[in-house]
């Protein structure tokens, strides 16, 4: 199994064996001749070890002339027929225009399998392009096709493993030059059998042609074959294509030997192409003429980008390959559009690193006592023109820094008792004069406290920082700066996260403009900024708009990013939770499936990224109503979590949360107590009584304590968690607002009314005048509630009404709560749920 004779590639072919191969164009002979079905076999145009490939003509049920592929006689092994029937199957998952289709497929008479596929008269890709001269820019787009295709096969989950030019033909449709991937007899199923016989790879077996051959491929012993090895042997063509040769000298390989070859492979590095080029004497001037180039200026037109695109693809170390043939064709299309590339040149310390392997007891000694030496001078040789520059910044952060620890008068000797946070906001106060003389320093240490703040859910605090800080970065780097648009992003993060979606959104639009103007419609950073402008029209409850852009980003993403690069899958993230709000519950669902598939097989079954999906679609089958199911993935992604990440760590005890939230969802409130009581243990010895998790998981604990109608117990930890919301967060802030809510239901179930009542009407007037609508929604419905349970008809429906007129359209939810039973033989309560019914289907629509 295999080629192990290195045949050279024939000219014309479209589809070949992978086995030891020759070139027919003779009459039909043998008992292959004549007619298998409707298929009259006209020319043999290729035989190999195990089959043969032969122009046939169909009459029925069309007409149109294909490829026939036989099993020759007496080659029917078990072996030979599952390589046979792979790559049938193979071919026949794949719908793409750069991949050769299959028609047909059965036995003949005689039982010898065989495949009708497209016929493809094409020539290899490398001689097409050397035949009509094709300059650089037609060359790699016309690479970009076959990436496109490869990546369509791996989405397949199929590994070609045999990549090379004669296997990639080119043929011409209107004109247009179209590359049509064909053979994949050695294709390799990722996560399926691709037949009941597939037993392809053995110990021992070379499988592939070694020009074109990966590294690991090269070493027999090596098992783990992953779709990388398509993107080196990629690389390889891609060279041939620039170049006009291959990365090593194969004749002289081939004079010393098989394993004097596949150790080349496994260890020589290639000269990059600008280099071989200089190396080829006078062929070169043949090469630069089959490419339309001055033979003087080739190389250079080589070197840089199209070099460091090659050589990163060719790289020994897979790791440091492009990871998928979409990141490699991105990368050039990026090189084609004048954007920067990926892809760079090597540190010196890596090649170092690399020669030193290779050649350990011969530079050891030498090479310790040089690099020492070299290390020394280039060391003092970058201190010396940096220290004049930085020795002023560097004493102004010092002055600055210090200053922030002296928080209170020496006199009152508070030592250890200053915190963290009274660190922050004293340096938060004295940013404006502290680093006056450094406006471009000052504004990066503003961000970086706003983003501190950020995280600790201290928006109003976060808010003039970064105000503060895109005022000076407009002023001294610019408007378009990377460093003031990614301010001008953290503070559209902020607004949104304040309920204040108009100005995020407003903020968004113009990062956008500027982004598409400067960077270009496809550049990563505008893809960007394309979904925070949908997350911020998600706020804002547009999500028909959210959701034609995220498409709209999603399909840029794919086709330059490539579908499985992380902020594609972020983009695609977002957009199943915009159709989760849209009610759209199945297919949020099955994004949330596509994107774990992608996260699972790229990142694998344990990182967090993976991990994340598994939660998002626990979420999704929640919202659907299968509570099992979500459960159930819940409790698998919480095992990786504790094995993984430690049973301490914050995504463990999130995850603890939405198991928490599943198990309340199926009326398992004592279990889903006993899970919450030891999270929060846990985040108040771990993150600090006053960190955003720990809250969150005080609040969880208290809704489920008055489910279970312990009254008494949600309300002191409410009212302990408003104190700290209150001291922390501020009267206004939207989780304050929640808390008096839910504090004032508590009181409510208490029969303490008067409390209640005073409670809610403080938190709707500040809610009201802080535009927090999500929130006045709640507190309004609640209040209703409370004053349901108390006998207070007219005042519930009155309350109720607002609720309704402020777009609260759960209509079913109002029909069954308990809290509203004294008001459902009401006329005036059905013509509210009638109301709130006509808001739900009006928004749907709209959608």
């Amino acid at each position: 199994m295999g080629t192990h004779d290195l045949p050279n590639d024939p000219p014309h072919s479209l589809a070949r064996d992978t086995s030891d191969r020759t070139l027919s164009t003779g009459a039909p002979g043998g008992a292959a001749a004549g007619h298998i079905g409707p298929y009259r076999l006209l020319q043999m145009l290729g035989e190999g070890g195990m089959g043969e490939v032969w122009l046939a003509e169909q009459k029925t049920p069309i007409h149109r002339t294909v490829a026939l592929k036989l099993i020759k006689a007496g080659m029917d092994t078990k072996s030979v027929v599952a390589r046979f029937e792979s790559e049938q199957q193979a071919l026949a998952l794949m719908d793409h225009p750069s991949i050769a289709k299959v028609f047909d497929a059965g036995s003949t008479a005689e039982g010898r399998p065989y495949f009708v596929m497209e016929y493809v008269p094409g020539l290899p890709i490398s001689e097409y392009c050397d035949n009509h001269r094709l300059p650089m820019r037609e060359r790699l787009e016309l690479f970009m096709q076959v990436c496109d295709g490869v990546q369509h096969a791996h989405q397949k989950a199929i590994i070609h493993r045999d990549l090379k030019p004669s296997n990639v033909l080119v043929v011409e449709h209107d004109n247009n030059a179209a590359p049509k991937i064909i053979d994949f007899g050695l294709a390799k199923a990722i996560a399926q059998r691709l037949t009941d016989k597939t037993m392809f790879t053995e110990l021992g077996v070379m499988m592939g042609t070694p020009e074109y051959m990966s590294p690991e491929q090269a070493d027999q012993r090596e098992q783990n074959i992953d779709t990388r090895t398509d993107v080196y042997s990629l690389g390889v063509i891609l060279y041939q294509l620039l170049v006009g040769a291959l990365p090593f000298d194969v004749k002289t390989l081939r004079a010393a030997g098989m394993e004097a070859l596949l150790r080349a492979i496994r260890e020589q590095e290639p000269p990059k192409p600008s280099t071989r080029i200089r190396s080829m004497g006078e062929d070169s001037a043949a090469s630069a003429e089959k490419r339309r180039e001055e033979p003087r200026t080739f190389a250079r037109h080589l070197r840089g980008e199209l070099d460091w695109i090659t050589m990163k693809a060719l790289e020994k170390d897979r790791t440091r390959r492009y990871g998928t043939p979409a990141e490699l064709g991105a990368d050039i299309g990026r090189h084609l559009h004048n954007e920067p590339v990926r892809a760079h040149p090597p540190s010196p310390g890596y090649l170092a690193g690399k020669y030193i392997r290779r050649h350990q007891l011969g530079v050891a000694a030498a090479a310790a006592g040089l690099l020492l030496l070299v290390g020394f001078a280039i060391t003092q040789a970058v201190e010396l023109r940096r220290i004049t520059r930085e020795r002023d910044r560097a004493d102004r952060i010092t002055a600055f820094m210090t200053n922030m620890f002296k928080v209170s008068d020496p006199s009152e000797a508070r030592g250890n008792t200053v915190t963290a946070r009274e660190i922050l906001d004293k340096a938060a106060t004295e940013i404006d004069t502290g680093l006056s003389n450094d406006p471009q320093l000052q504004a990066k240490m503003m961000h970086t406290m706003a983003v501190t703040y950020d995280g600790l859910g201290l928006y109003s605090r976060a808010q003039p920082l970064l105000e503060r800080a895109v005022e000076i970065q407009r002023r001294t780097l610019g408007p378009g700066s990377p460093d003031t648009l990614k301010s001008m992003a953290e503070l559209a993060s902020v607004r949104a996260r304040e309920g204040h979606y108009a100005e995020s959104e407003k903020l968004i639009r113009e990062i956008l403009e500027i982004r598409r103007r400067v960077l270009g419609p496809e550049h990563p950073d505008t893809l960007n900024s394309m979904n925070d402008l949908a997350v911020a029209l998600m706020g804002e409850g547009r999500y028909a708009e959210a959701e034609k852009l995220e498409r709209e980003t999603i399909d840029t993403q794919r086709r330059v990013l490539g579908p499985d690069d992380r902020y594609t899958l972020i983009s695609m993230s977002n957009l199943a939770l915009t159709l989760m709000d849209e009610g759209q519950y199945a297919e949020s669902e099955k994004l949330n499936r596509e994107i774990l598939e992608i996260r699972r097989r790229v990142l694998g079954p344990e990182h967090p990224d993976t991990l994340n999906s598994m939660t998002s679609v626990a979420g999704s089958l929640m919202d659907e109503g299968r509570y099992a199911e979500a459960e159930k993935l819940e409790r698998e992604t919480l095992d990786i979590q504790r094995r993984v990440l430690g049973p301490e760590h914050p995504e463990t005890l999130r995850e603890i949360g939405y198991l928490a939230l599943t198990l309340m969802d199926e009326g398992r409130y004592a279990e889903a107590e006993r899970l919450e009581r030891e999270t929060l243990d846990i985040q108040r010895h771990v993150l600090g009584p006053e960190h955003p998790d720990t809250l969150n998981s005080m609040n969880l604990l208290a809704d489920t304590l008055m489910d279970e109608g312990q009254y008494a117990e949600s309300e002191k930890l409410n009212r302990e968690m408003l104190e700290i919301r209150l001291r922390v967060l501020g009267p206004k802030h939207a989780n304050t607002l929640r808390s008096m809510n839910n504090l004032a239901v508590d009181l409510s179930h208490e029969k303490r009314y008067g409390e209640a009542e005073n409670l809610f009407r403080e938190a709707i007037q500040a809610a009201d005048k802080t535009n927090h609508p999500d929130v006045l929604n709640d507190l309004w419905y609640n209040f209703a509630c409370a004053a349901a349970i108390t006998g207070r008809r007219d005042e519930a429906l009155e309350y109720l009404g607002r609720a309704v007129d402020l777009g609260f359209s759960n209509a079913d939810a109002m029909a069954a709560d308990n809290d509203l039973k004294s008001l459902q033989a009401d006329p005036r309560f059905e013509a509210l749920v009638a109301k709130a019914h006509q808001g739900a289907a009006a928004v749907q629509k709209s959608n």
